[in-house]
């Protein structure tokens, strides 16, 4: 399956990272989808292009498209635990603007399963029934989400993650690449596991977890949280 949950619009992405020339390669493989602008913050502009689209300046630019046939997708992986495409997400919605939402190929989405708005799931995802994942969440390639299991918004999960069943994935979370979460395990929002990181039992708001398991408190010079 490739594609969003609607084809046939105009694209406005946010960024012009390695992820916002990712994103406009794949949408644009979809029929009918135009990437017709990419937008970044004032002062952060270094090029006038990127894949034929031209880059504008300050997030108010999205204002120059028209909200009836134009969505958007903020391309910003999990800087400041997924805050900033966090803000720049509300934002934009609060324009009137619909995000769009796109699902890679190659993986399996169980029809029973749910992907909330403004979702990027990259190729050989397998999602498995009853499966919430929630909105503004990024699943990069190769991962696998077991039944019963929720990813809560503004998460970012990195490639070849393993969540078992009944797992629930806290907001604003990260899982690093090879991380894996056994049965039944509630991780807390603002939660970051970093590489190959197995976790057995449950944890609270903003940990941070590497192996071997020992929880560190998140220090808020390295993720501006409110705690």
């Amino acid at each position: 399956m490739v594609g969003t949950v609607e084809s046939g619009f105009d694209l406005v992405i946010f960024g012009d990272s390695s992820f916002a020339e990712i994103a406009n390669l794949y949408f644009g493989r979809i029929p009918n989808v135009r990437v017709v602008a990419h937008v970044v913050d004032k002062g952060f502009k270094s090029r006038d292009s990127l894949a034929a689209s031209p880059v504008l300046e300050g997030r108010e630019s999205l204002g120059k498209f028209d909200a009836a046939t134009t969505r958007f997708f903020v391309a910003v992986t999990y800087v400041e635990m997924n805050t900033v495409r966090e803000e720049i997400f509300f934002q934009w919605k609060e324009m009137g603007f619909t995000p769009a939402t796109y699902v890679g190929h190659g993986g399996y989405v169980d029809e029973r399963a749910s992907i909330g708005e403004h979702c990027f799931i990259f190729e050989n995802n397998t999602i498995q029934p009853f499966v919430e994942i929630g909105s503004n969440v990024v699943l990069w390639s190769g991962n696998h989400i077991g039944h019963h299991s929720k990813i809560h918004d503004n998460s970012f999960i990195s490639s070849h993650v393993v969540v078992s069943g009944h797992c629930s994935i806290g907001r604003n979370s990260f899982l690093g690449v090879n991380s894996t979460i056994a049965n039944n395990i509630s991780l807390g929002g603002y939660s970051w596991n970093a590489p190959s990181t197995l976790m057995t039992s449950d944890t609270g708001v903003g940990e941070f977890w590497r192996p071997p398991q020992r929880p560190v408190k998140t220090d808020k010079r390295m993720f501006p949280l409110e705690q």
